[in-house]
């Protein structure tokens, strides 16, 4: 990792445009790499080809991506405090706080994830987060409407000026 991403890394709070929703984006990612034993480069890979995607060809921003979904799932495999439930919530938490990240959830781009998987439970338990993500989604764009259309003004007002 170069000086340039460590920096971006250890500092994106500070540098980063948009940090809480690029975070959010990794939560999603790490949900599903989190519980495949099998799928790791190849997922960050995929992640990152999503990244540049979502991100118009910023290949810092994909980076970050990329290295946030690393961390987090790091965090749930080694057993540092983070487990699969915590994350759901931390999810959960952040589209009642913004529910306009409920649009980042992209269960096209999430499932592409399964293809790398092998395993039939752990495919199973994948494509169950897949739908619970769904449905998440649908209730918070539903229940949420007028919030997020406010909240996607006020943000459009702040970087108009």
């Amino acid at each position: 990792m170069g000086l340039r991403n460590f920096l971006l890394n250890a500092f994106r709070e500070l540098f980063v445009h948009h940090h809480g929703s690029l975070e959010f984006r990794a939560k999603l990612f790490a949900l599903l790499v989190a519980v495949n034993e099998d799928a790791k480069e190849e997922a960050y890979n995929l992640i990152k080809q999503i990244g540049l995607s979502i991100y118009q060809n910023d290949e810092d921003r994909a980076n970050l991506l990329v290295m946030s979904t690393k961390e987090l799932v790091k965090k749930v495999q080694d057993d540092n405090g983070l487990y699969i439930d915590t994350l759901v919530a931390n999810v959960q938490t952040e589209l009642r706080v913004v529910p306009r990240y409920a649009k980042k959830i992209d269960i096209d781009s999430l499932a592409k994830l399964l293809d790398l998987t092998k395993n039939p439970d752990t495919l199973l338990y994948q494509k169950n987060i897949l739908e619970f993500l769904q449905k998440l989604k649908d209730e918070t764009l539903q229940s949420k409407k007028n919030q997020i259309a406010e909240d996607e003004q006020k943000v459009r007002s702040k970087y108009a000026s």
